[in-house]
């Protein structure tokens, strides 16, 4: 009789069901559906939502916790961290405030990203995606007839961000909030500056109603054209406005030789 052949097997990994929902909640956390900032539902919900038993979603949050994703506040609540976020943003920010020759790199990286983002976005946004963006372009334009600033700019950056996560790449999501976040002040003074400008505010608005119709349109090439004429059209202006600027300065000086 023949002896046998031993067969190789290779050994099953069996998953924890903890790891699992880990995975789970990382996902949720990568595409952006739990936002830094964000409150965990319930643990007796979210164990129903995700068909799996409390003491097993506790152990993947305290997995999640070790790794500083999450953490609970006192008053109780389990919220997303900016973990993912964390390490980019406050140095650039810093050097943001003492260096202004960098707004200009920052204009030019925005506009290579920005353009990127709208294309995927009116090629993969999903209807529920073109409803959020619909409404913050409503808000949008209600902010802008009221004039206020503080509104206006948050919304510019909340606009922004919708369609980075209507581009559906994680990384896009991520780099995009990263950016925002350092950018937040930024953004702000570029909108003071901008409406210091007359007709600007009317302007800009029609830039962002552009990118918005093409997205809507789903016509991926035409979006990306309206968010690079957009930090275009924001880089000339305030270029032309620290010009002004230099030169108002230079008039004053010599005036008081």
């Amino acid at each position: 009789m023949p002896a046998s052949t031993a067969v190789p097997i290779k050994p099953l990994n069996v998953t924890r069901l903890s790891d699992q929902i880990v995975q789970q909640l990382e996902t949720m956390m990568l595409e952006g559906s739990f936002k830094p900032g964000d409150r965990l539902p319930p643990e007796r919900q979210l164990a129903e939502q995700l068909g799996v038993s409390r003491p097993s979603l506790r152990e993947a949050i305290q997995k999640l916790a070790a790794r500083g994703l999450v953490t609970s506040r006192q008053g109780g609540g389990t919220y997303v961290t900016g973990h993912l976020d964390s390490g980019f943003a406050d140095p650039w920010q810093e050097m943001l405030g003492k260096h202004p020759e960098l707004h200009r790199d920052v204009l030019e990286f925005r506009r290579m990203l920005e353009g990127t983002v709208a294309q995927m976005a009116a090629e993969r946004a999903t209807d529920a995606d073109i409803e959020r963006i619909g409404t913050l372009f409503a808000q949008m334009e209600a902010a802008h007839r009221q004039g206020g600033l503080d509104l206006t700019s948050r919304i510019d950056v909340q606009f922004h961000q919708a369609l980075a996560d209507a581009a559906h790449n994680a990384l896009f999501t991520h780099l995009s909030a990263n950016l925002l976040t350092m950018l937040h002040t930024h953004v702000h003074d570029n909108i003071a500056n901008l409406f210091a400008a007359g007709t600007v505010s009317a302007q800009l608005l029609d830039q962002h109603r552009a990118v918005w119709l093409a997205v809507q349109a789903r016509q991926g090439a035409a979006a990306r054209a309206a968010a690079e004429a957009h930090i275009d059209f924001v880089d000339r202006t305030l270029t032309s406005l620290r010009e002004e600027s230099v030169r108002r300065e230079r008039s004053m000086r010599r005036g008081a030789v």
